[in-house]
């Protein structure tokens, strides 16, 4: 497969999963916006913007952290390039260039979503409309997958698109939940901290996590179970443990193919080594925050690695 398709099924994806997790977050903030006073509903906001590492770009176009404002800036502002409405053009463009490696059922699921979101996000969204919006965000994603999952051959493009999806998959739990956790507890110690279950909460709907994790156990609520869930439960397909593993898995199959592991398997090898047998306990002892600032470096140079080895750019 030449690189240039290759980096297209790849970031295809990534761009899929990124749109998909934005509208989570956001809909997770809304949320939490909708039922807290002005100045939590202001912090949640701020959060997210500073969770997409928007800070810089949307300060300097608006004052304040007002819903509104900042649900347009993450869907659809012009100053601000990496919006909503520009990762799905990017999902387009990249389909397009890879057209003859998907299906018609995944080429028709991306244009058909690209041209619905495209309208509803031509101009800007009021309070009525967020809701409806998210939601065709998300429902985008999942056809799209559905689409792939259910007409692709399993070679090796199919695994360059997974591998994107894992990529962006992990950045996007890890950035939450240490966002999440730095506002919410920015002590090294939890034990018998007092902590808000609504944010806690937000935590897990922000990964499409709240009603597993509510079943799993018994709807309690608190740090130590959520961070063990979110970040080592492999059974949870957004866990970053459940990330690794199918990352793991697709970059083995490509180096079966090509015949040479290359530099992004060493990584994925390395990053094992340091990760998987930790527990829940030395995670919180080393501090979460360091342990996720790791884990993002990791994750960034693995995804460099797979554009090198495979030349992306070539």
């Amino acid at each position: 497969m030449l690189g240039r398709t290759a980096n297209s099924l790849f970031w295809m994806f990534r761009y899929l999963e990124r749109a998909e997790n934005t509208a989570r977050l956001l809909e997770a903030a809304l949320r939490m916006a909708l039922t807290r006073d002005l100045v939590t509903a202001e912090a949640e906001w701020r959060s997210v913007i500073a969770t997409l590492g928007l800070q810089k770009a949307y300060e300097a176009a608006h004052d304040g952290y007002d819903g509104l404002q900042v649900w347009n800036f993450v869907l659809r502002g012009p100053s601000n390039p990496g919006n909503v409405r520009a990762m799905f053009g990017a999902v387009r463009s990249n389909a397009r260039t890879a057209r003859t490696n998907i299906s018609s059922d995944v080429w028709e699921a991306v244009n058909e979503n690209w041209m619905r979101l495209d309208k509803l996000l031509a101009r800007p969204v009021g309070q009525t409309m967020v809701g409806e919006v998210l939601g065709a965000i998300r429902r985008a994603g999942t056809q799209v997958h559905g689409a792939f999952d259910g007409s692709i051959l399993r070679d090796e493009g199919y695994h360059f698109a997974r591998a994107g999806t894992f990529i962006e998959r992990a950045d996007s739990t890890a950035r939450i939940l240490d966002m999440k956790y730095f506002l919410l507890l920015p002590s090294l110690s939890y034990v018998g901290s007092s902590l808000d279950t609504g944010q806690w909460e937000q935590v897990l709907r922000s990964v499409a996590g709240a009603r597993v994790y509510s079943w799993l156990n018994a709807g309690q609520i608190e740090a130590r179970g959520i961070v063990e869930f979110v970040v080592l439960d492999d059974r949870f397909p957004r866990s970053l443990a459940f990330c690794r593993n199918a990352l793991r898995d697709c970059l083995g199959a490509l180096a079966r193919t090509h015949g040479n592991e290359g530099r992004a398997v060493a990584l994925m090898r390395d990053s094992d080594t340091r990760i998987s047998h930790l527990t829940v306990d030395q995670i919180f002892d080393q501090g979460l925050h360091e342990f996720l600032v790791d884990f993002l470096a990791r994750n960034a140079a693995i995804a460099h690695a797979i554009a090198e080895d495979y030349r992306f750019h070539a």
